[in-house]
C-alpha cells in the first residue's frame, strides 16, 4: 500500500501540467495539490480518535475506500472543477489511511523495530521512483493520464485485500480506550481543511486576495492548536517541536516539489516522460536516506540528523532557484534536486519514530494524527502561498525562482523547532553525547 501511495503521489506531480493544460484549469493547478493534503486533516482527525478507541482495521478500510473513489473521480474528470473535487475527496482517504497504518505499526511491531519499518517505509518509495514519474509521463503522453489515478485505484483495492487478510483477527485494539471529545476536533479539523482552501482559492479574490491570505492563515493557525499537541507552534522542546519541524520540512519540499516537473516541460520542452525523470535521483536518495537513518539514526542523533538533512534540503532548493533564474542547463537542478530526497530520508522517518517514542497507547492514534496533521497543513499552506506567488508572476521570469525561493526559507526556520526535538527513547550515552554536541553547536 506504501509503494502504490508513491507511485500514485510520484505519477500526479508529473502528469498535473498535462492535466491542467487538457482541462484548461491553470489556475487551479496549485488547488489540485493543496486541496488534497487541507481534506486529508479532516480524515487524520476522524481516523486518528477511532483508532484511539478500537483497533485500526476498520478505520484503515473506510480510508482506502474513500481514496479510492477519490481516484475514480478523478480519472473520469471532465474539467479541472470535477477533478479538484475528486481531489478533495481522495484527501480525506489519504490523510485517515496514513494515520491507520501509522497506528498498525506501533501496535504490531516493538519499539525497537519502529525505525527500522519506517525504514522500510521509505524504501517502498525505491521501485515507484526509479519507474513511477517516466511510467506516468509515458500513461500520459502513450495512453492518457485517466488511466494514472484509474489503475491506481483498481491496484489499491487489490493490495488492500491482502492486507486485510493479515491484519483481520489480530489483538490491534488499545489496552487503554481514549475517552477524548471528538466532536470538537472534528469541527476544528474542519475549519481548517476550509481556511486552507480558501487560502489555495484566494486568488479568484481579485484585490481582496491580500485580505483573503491574512485572515486564511490566521484561521488555520487558531483552528490547528487544538489538534496539535500542546506548545506546538511556540517550539517547545520535545514532541511539540517534532511535530511543528515535520510542517516546515513538508511545506518546504512538497511546495517546491510540484514545481521540478513543471519548470522542466514549461521552460526546458521536456515531454512528460522526461521531465518525470527529474524526481527520481531524489526519490532514490530519499530511500537511501531513509535506509541510513533505519541502521545508524540512534548513533547519529537527533542535532546531527537535523543539521545533514536542512543543509541538504536549503542547498536543494537554493540550486533550484538558482538554475531557474540564470537558466541553467536542466541537469543542475535535476541533480540538486536530489539533494532534497536525500536530507528528506534522514528527517522524514527520523520525526516518525521520535512521535512513537513520545506516545502511549492510549494518545497513539491523536500524535499519529497530529504528525500527519502537520504535514498536510505545512504542505497546504506552502502550496497555496507559492501557486498564489507563482501565478502572479506569471509572463516575468521571477515565477519559478520566487516559489523555490520560499523553499529555501522554510527550510532555514525549521532548524529552529529541529534542534529542540529532546531524546526520547535515547540511551543514557547517546543523550551525553547529544548534549555534548549541542552545547558545541
Amino acid at each position: 500500500m506504501i509503494f502504490l501511495a508513491a507511485t500514485q503521489s510520484l505519477a500526479v506531480t508529473t502528469v498535473m501540467p498535462i492535466v491542467s493544460a487538457d482541462l484548461g484549469g491553470a489556475d487551479l493547478y496549485a488547488v489540485a495539490f493543496s486541496g488534497t493534503l487541507a481534506t486529508s486533516v479532516v480524515g487524520m482527525v476522524a481516523v486518528g480518535a477511532w483508532c484511539d478507541r478500537t483497533d485500526p482495521v476498520a478505520p484503515l478500510a473506510t480510508a482506502v475506500g474513500l481514496f479510492v473513489a477519490g481516484l475514480a473521480i478523478a480519472g473520469a474528470a471532465s474539467s479541472m472543477e470535477v477533478l479538484v473535487a475528486g481531489r478533495l475527496v481522495q484527501g480525506l482517504g489519504t490523510g485517515g489511511q496514513t494515520v491507520a497504518l501509522y497506528v498498525v505499526v506501533a501496535r504490531v511491531y516493538p519499539a525497537a523495530l519502529h525505525g527500522r519499518v519506517f525504514a522500510a517505509f521509505s524504501a517502498a518509495w525505491v521501485i515507484p521512483s526509479i519507474i513511477g514519474p517516466a511510467l506516468a509521463g509515458a500513461v500520459a503522453e502513450y495512453l492518457h493520464w485517466r488511466w494514472v489515478f484509474l489503475g491506481v485505484a483498481v491496484l489499491t483495492t487489490a493490495a488492500f485485500a491482502i492486507v486485510y487478510a493479515k491484519l483481520r483477527g489480530l489483538p490491534l485494539a488499545s489496552g487503554e480506550p481514549s475517552r477524548e471529545p471528538v466532536a470538537a476536533r472534528l469541527a476544528w479539523a474542519s475549519v481548517v481543511a476550509v481556511g486552507a482552501l480558501a487560502l489555495s482559492l484566494a486568488g479568484r479574490a481579485g484585490a481582496f486576495a491580500p485580505v483573503v491570505v491574512a485572515v486564511s492563515l490566521v484561521v488555520v493557525a487558531v483552528a490547528a492548536r487544538p489538534l496539535l499537541p500542546a506548545g506546538t507552534l511556540r517550539a517547545r522542546r520535545g514532541l511539540p517541536s517534532v511535530i511543528l519541524m515535520r510542517a516546515l520540512i513538508a511545506g518546504a519540499l512538497f511546495g517546491a516539489e510540484i514545481y521540478v516537473p513543471y519548470l522542466l516541460i514549461d521552460d526546458y520542452g521536456f515531454s512528460p516522460t522526461w521531465a518525470g525523470l527529474g524526481l527520481t535521483a531524489a526519490a532514490l536518495l530519499w530511500a537511501l536516506g531513509a535506509d541510513l537513518q533505519g541502521r545508524i539514526g540512534d548513533r547519529l542523533g537527533n542535532t546531527r540528523i537535523t543539521l545533514i538533512g536542512s543543509a541538504q534540503l536549503v542547498a536543494a532548493t537554493l540550486v533550484a532557484a538558482t538554475t531557474a533564474a540564470a537558466h541553467l542547463p536542466p541537469w543542475v537542478v535535476i541533480a540538486g534536486w536530489a539533494l532534497a530526497g536525500g536530507g528528506m530520508g534522514l528527517m522524514y522517518p527520523r520525526l516518525t519514530v521520535l512521535t512513537l517514542a513520545y506516545s502511549t497507547p492510549s494518545n497513539q492514534g491523536f500524535n499519529s494524527s497530529a504528525l500527519s496533521i502537520s504535514d498536510s497543513i505545512g504542505a497546504a499552506a506552502s502550496i497555496a502561498i507559492m501557486g498564489l506567488t507563482f501565478v502572479a508572476l506569471t509572463g516575468t521570469d521571477a515565477g519559478f525562482p520566487a516559489v523555490f525561493g520560499i523553499a529555501t526559507a522554510l527550510a532555514v526556520v525549521a532548524l529552529l523547532p529541529g534542534l529542540r526535538l529532546g531524546r526520547a527513547g535515547a540511551t543514557p550515552d547517546l543523550e551525553a553525547d547529544e548534549r555534548s554536541f549541542g552545547a558545541s553547536i
